[in-house]
């Protein structure tokens, strides 16, 4: 049989129209019809009316690195207002609350910014740190949803049977996905959030036994993102946001959501699990996409650099990555100093790090070090600074062993106050250890429901207590820590962190593997350190402890009970960091099984 026998010709009209699929592309860097403007607006809303207007907008990657979704700002807009009428026929009182599992994807951002339409209020609720502690979440949510008593609860197909069994008898009217809501009628017309309504309920990292809901007003959040981008980052056309922070957490929400949409920048997003697995794909996205912000808490940094030898960075181009911003915890120099090492033959420059400070409580941002300029840090003696809690004087010429160098973090926001204060509330001068209160347009109304939990750290005249300590120089801040964390042992303040870090130098602890904390007992104050352990023999796991205990006798001069736990056995908050207080009471309750 010849080949022209085997063809059959089929008339044209008999063809099947096929649409053409293109492959997705992510959205443009530059608006280049629409005026640049930087956080000037009254409402969430407002902010995504204006960016709509443009071409720019969100991008969602795989861990593989590959385009999964985009949603310009105009089909965002068009989908929340979409989503907000028919939240709005659902008959409920402005104000009420609307529970969001905060997975990085398109409905995420569908929801939340619904709600700025619907004058509903959006709690984002965490994902699980690990699948082994599906327990744990749900008592989790759990608390965070009877505190927030949401009218609405959503997650993804992925989540919703978590939640349903989180939300059981807790009576909320409507619990389901997406697109059983996606699936509701229009309703009547929007009725979004004025400049003095509340915009959303942001709950803090560490908030697991007691949630703390923070109430943010839109005039709050505006005022930050403000701050933030025209102070702090000083934007300008053609910047590009890449992040892989959770949305539940505040450097997420407001600096790498709400701030973009304010900014009308484009985002490209890795979820955090998958940061987790693959944290080069966060750089390849830089490299790749052209990124110009992008922040981490130190641990990120650290991660990127353990992973990024031996060729793994191969072919990264970080020459465009102008603010490397760290914040969300202490800001460890020397891990900063490593990355900067690691990367810089990928184009990487030491001059990108902006170490900030911020809490959730002041919706994000408080203070920024200046852009383009070296990390400055202040080294002062460790003895001193545990002997006299007080007063601290520069001691770079100090011995190596008794050095404790803090990274600065900057001055504070236009339109913001920082003061340190001791423990009468009189304000301290420069170099001298007390209370860091802050005031300003971006702190927070108050603990959503709680007056009481309230007026404990906001005073009537507008300062709030942040819980941390520290100390001025220059007029830029110093953190030394925590002050629930601070251990005071025979009379000498110990910061918790020098004991950690000092122990995840031991070879086969990493970084996250330690908390330090202090006890009570019959005969005083006890020292405790949980130190994450792999080993499997007896022999091992006590030559693991000896060595611990030695460390930390050499670093900061006193005998520590040593507990080793199961991998995964340091509990973290919501945002990865280490929640020393949970590892406490998991302690006094007799749960390490390695002891």
């Amino acid at each position: 049989m010849s080949v022209n026998a085997a063809v059959k010709i089929v008339p044209e009209e008999q063809f099947e129209e096929r649409p053409v699929v293109l492959p997705l592309a992510p959205t443009p860097t530059v608006n280049r019809n629409l005026p640049f403007r930087l956080g000037d607006f009254e409402t969430l809303a407002e902010g995504l009316d204006y960016a709509a207007r443009g071409r720019t907008g969100l991008n969602f990657y795989s861990v593989r690195g590959e385009l999964d979704a985009t949603l310009s700002y105009a089909e965002l807009r068009e989908d929340a207002i979409d989503l907000a009428r028919k939240l709005v026929r659902l008959n409920l009182p402005a104000g009420s609350r609307v529970a969001l599992v905060a997975e990085t994807m398109p409905d995420f951002h569908r929801f939340f910014f619904a709600c700025q339409y619907a004058s509903l209020l959006p709690v984002q609720l965490p994902l699980p740190m690990n699948l082994g502690a599906k327990d744990a979440y749900v008592g989790q949510i759990r608390r965070m949803i009877r505190s927030a008593s949401p009218a609405i609860a959503v997650a993804s197909p992925r989540m919703i049977d978590l939640l349903r069994f989180a939300v059981d008898g807790l009576d909320i009217p409507f619990v389901g996905t997406p697109e059983e809501f996606h699936a509701l009628s229009v309703g009547p017309d929007l009725r979004p959030a004025g400049p003095d309504d509340p915009s959303y309920i942001q709950y803090s990292s560490g908030s697991t036994s007691e949630p703390k809901g923070i109430l943010v007003t839109q005039r709050s959040a505006t005022a930050n993102v403000a701050g933030i981008t025209a102070h702090g980052l000083k934007l300008r056309p053609g910047d590009r946001c890449v992040s892989w922070l959770p949305l539940y957490h505040d450097m997420g929400l407001i600096g790498f959501c709400v701030g973009p949409v304010l900014s009308q920048l484009s985002i490209d997003y890795l979820a955090t699990a998958d940061f987790a697995r693959r944290p080069l794909q966060w750089l390849r996205l830089i490299s790749e996409n052209g990124g110009t912000i992008a922040f981490s808490p130190t641990f990120g940094y650290d991660l990127c650099r353990r992973r990024g030898g031996n060729g793994a960075s191969a072919g990264l181009d970080l020459s465009t990555w102008r603010v490397a911003g760290i914040g969300a915890d202490m800001v460890r120099s020397e891990v900063l100093d490593g990355f900067a090492e690691t990367f810089a033959p990928r184009g990487f420059s030491r001059r990108a790090f902006l170490p900030s400070y911020g809490l959730a409580e002041s919706t994000l941002a408080v203070s920024f070090t200046e852009l383009d300029e070296e990390i400055r840090v202040d080294t002062v003696d460790k003895d001193e600074l545990a002997d006299s809690g007080r007063a601290v004087a520069p001691a770079p010429e100090a011995k190596e062993e008794s050095k404790r160098a803090f990274v600065i973090c900057g001055k504070a926001l236009p339109g913001h106050e920082i003061e340190i204060r001791d423990a009468a509330d009189r304000p301290l001068g420069e170099r001298q250890v007390g209370r860091v209160v802050v005031r300003g347009p971006s702190v927070m109304d108050g603990f959503f429901g709680e007056p009481e939990r309230t007026a404990r750290v906001l005073s009537k005249d507008g300062w709030l207590d942040t819980g941390d300590l520290g100390y001025l120089v220059e007029g830029s801040l110093v953190i030394t820590g925590r002050g629930k964390d601070l251990i005071i042992s025979n009379g000498r303040n110990i910061w918790p962190q020098d004991i950690e870090w000092a122990v995840e130098q031991l070879p086969e602890v990493r970084s996250g593997d330690i908390a330090a904390f202090s006890v009570e007992g019959e005969d005083g104050e006890t020292v405790v350190s949980v130190v994450q352990c792999r080993a499997v023999t007896p022999e091992a796991r006590e030559d693991l402890r000896h060595r611990v205990t030695a460390t930390i006798r050499k670093a900061v001069g006193l005998d520590c009970t040593v507990v080793l736990a199961p991998p995964r056995g340091v509990p973290v908050t919501s945002s990865g960091k280490i929640s020393r207080s949970r590892a406490k009471a998991r302690y006094l309750e007799g749960g390490y099984g390695l002891a």
